[in-house]
């Protein structure tokens, strides 16, 4: 088993050593015991379930919500050499009889089902009659009220283990805090699955927060110097992505926008575009989530404050899925807090689950204007506790200044009591810096003691304190009062007991140092080989209709541009580069390589 495990990796997929806990989890498949498993965006789930189906007897299903992220995976089984197939509701009954033929026949190793799919009519019924090796459940963060992506079909997905008790389940996700992961087990039946970590960490995505003021200037900054690598803008509002791309395109770059209002044949192309490399900038609602599989997109920004912590990292996990360097830039203001607290308010869910949003928007807020390490947080909330600095987040990377701020503390909260705990963030603002805007003055608020003591602040550093007189629980901003801010049991120890305030300073768009070299050395390849593999892979894919990236990944021609390999062998060493890719691509790649030579 060990050594047809090793082969596998090697000549189906091209890959030299297991990554993560792959080969662990791989171990626990094949002896038939269930596993529940959390491993990061790009760290290689679907090997955990494709080697063992490629060496247990029988068929493998696999349930995917996506009917996209489907079909790509398909794809790229089959350029592997790999019978596989996707069954859903856009294939036609030619299709459909084609699927069912190749299963009763005994070719195909893999099939991939929609939840919906799996449990309609008798298909659970009719694979009771087949020999079936496992059934993969993949992003099972869907099946708990407790996931940030929670889908009601999921839950009936626990017939999987009445129906099939001898049959292991694997359940696979990138995010879940410890609530959802004990949830999964519970809901999927896997009370016995054994559980399996690999660190939350994404060591090679430098992440970054910014308070939300002149978002688009920002922006615009952020993405010229990327030049032109491909990224994401995540958009609240549907609104919000077409006035971004309308603003990115005039300034001259490829982009478009990205929504659940557009109809499906557009949405189709822009992702399509977007995959072939002929767009770098997609600005988008989350409907633009789990079905995007580009391996080389270098950047995810977000707009507005995500509702999640776990909606954040998982889409912030779009970006360096090739291991390769990435930034993560998030934007967060009051406004957006506010916006998606009166979500969760007015909608129609039962309080227990718009309870929990609210605790989970709260963590995410928390996140965002946090002082400390970043990555710690994210690792503390999924469970996975460590104290020392991760660097290479911003608060690690450029480490804050802390300075006595008790003195602007004692000014807020004098502001505060003597307005009679009337004021909101950006009026209470107003009154420290001496503002005499008509509903200051008509007010009164001109007249009290406290009014313009802050006016040597600027008004956005002012906003930083708030936020971190909020966080340390000095001040408590009243959602069911309009949002205005009041003062707590600890406000008195500030004005009258003594205690000092610690804060850190405002340091306007924080610069960031190279997190780290990637594993390819930048300054050795070739750009004008990596433009031709490039071109050559994309015409390829187009001739195929596939992405570009089922053909092989951009770290791959990377690595070509920068080792150049003579031979086959050498080829071969490559990783991504297994017997069939070699097969199907090593004289055209080696060809490519020649000509550069010459």
């Amino acid at each position: 088993m060990v050594d047809k495990k090793q082969e596998i990796l090697e000549s189906v997929f091209g890959y030299k050593a297991f990554r993560l806990e792959q080969k662990n989890i791989i171990d626990n498949v094949l002896a038939k015991e269930d596993s529940l498993v959390i491993m990061p965006t790009g760290g290689g789930k679907s090997l955990c379930y494709q080697i063992p189906a490629l060496i247990m007897e029988g068929l493998t299903i696999v349930v995917s919500p996506l009917i996209a992220l489907m079909n790509d995976q398909v794809e790229a089984l089959k350029l592997n050499g790999i019978a596989a197939a996707a069954l859903h509701s856009n294939l036609s009954n030619e299709e459909n009889s084609e699927i069912f033929q190749n299963i009763r026949s005994g070719k195909l190793k893999l099939l991939y089902v929609s939840p919906e799919k799996l449990m309609s009519g008798n298909f659970l019924r009719y694979l009771s009659d087949l020999t079936i090796s496992l059934f993969a459940i993949d992003e099972a963060h869907c099946v708990s009220v407790w996931g940030n992506d929670f889908r009601p079909e999921y839950i009936r997905l626990k017939a999987i283990k009445e129906e099939f008790p001898e049959v292991p389940v694997i359940a696979l996700t990138a995010t879940a805090d410890q609530a959802t992961q004990n949830d999964i087990k519970k809901q999927l039946g896997l009370t016995e699955a054994k559980f399996f970590l690999s660190s939350f960490e994404r060591k090679n995505i430098s992440i970054e927060s910014r308070p939300g003021q002149d978002r688009i200037k920002q922006i615009i900054s952020f993405i010229k110097e990327e030049k032109g690598k491909a990224g994401i803008v995540y958009c609240l509002s549907r609104k919000n992505t077409e006035s971004v791309a309308k603003k990115l395109i005039e300034q001259g770059f490829r982009a478009a926008y990205y929504h659940a209002g557009m109809n499906a044949e557009d949405r189709k192309q822009i992702q399509r575009n977007f995959q072939n490399d002929d767009l770098d900038v997609i600005c988008a609602t989350i409907a633009f989530g789990m079905g995007i599989d580009k391996s080389n997109i270098r950047w995810v920004i977000h707009y507005n404050l995500p509702k999640t912590i776990e909606s954040y990292y998982q889409e912030i996990g779009r970006a360096g899925r090739d291991g390769s360097d990435a930034k993560g830039l998030l934007f967060y203001s009051w406004g957006d807090f506010l916006n998606l607290k009166k979500f969760i308010d007015e909608s129609e869910s039962e309080e227990s689950f718009k309870k929990i949003q609210r605790m989970k928007l709260d963590r995410m807020w928390q996140f965002s204007s946090a002082d400390s390490c970043r990555t710690n947080l994210i690792l503390n909330y999924f469970g996975e506790y460590r104290s020392e600095s991760c660097g290479h987040c911003d608060n690690c990377l450029n480490p804050p200044i802390i300075f006595d701020g008790t003195t602007y503390c004692k000014m807020a909260l004098s502001a505060i009591i003597r307005s009679e705990e009337q004021l909101t963030n950006s009026l209470l603002i107003d009154v420290l810096r001496g503002s005499f805007k008509s509903e200051i003055t008509t007010r009164g608020l001109d007249k009290i003691k406290t009014f313009g003591v802050g006016r040597d602040v600027p008004q956005l550093h002012w906003m930083h304190y708030l936020t971190q007189m909020i966080n340390q629980g000095l001040i408590y901003l009243d959602m069911t009062d309009y949002s205005r801010l009041k003062t707590t049991p600890l406000s008195n120890k500030v004005l009258f007991e003594g205690t000092q305030i610690s804060l850190s300073k405002f340091v306007a768009n924080k610069k960031k140092e190279k997190v780290k070299k990637t594993m390819i050395d930048m300054d050795n390849i070739d750009g004008s080989l990596l433009d031709r593999l490039k071109d050559w892979r994309n015409a390829l894919a187009r001739e195929r209709n596939v992405p570009g990236y089922v053909i092989l990944a951009n770290k791959t021609l990377e690595i070509i541009a920068s080792e150049k390999p003579s031979n086959e062998r050498e080829l071969l060493a490559v990783d991504g580069i297994g017997k069939v890719k070699l097969s199907n691509y090593g004289s055209d790649l080696l060809s490519l390589v020649e000509q550069s030579l010459n």
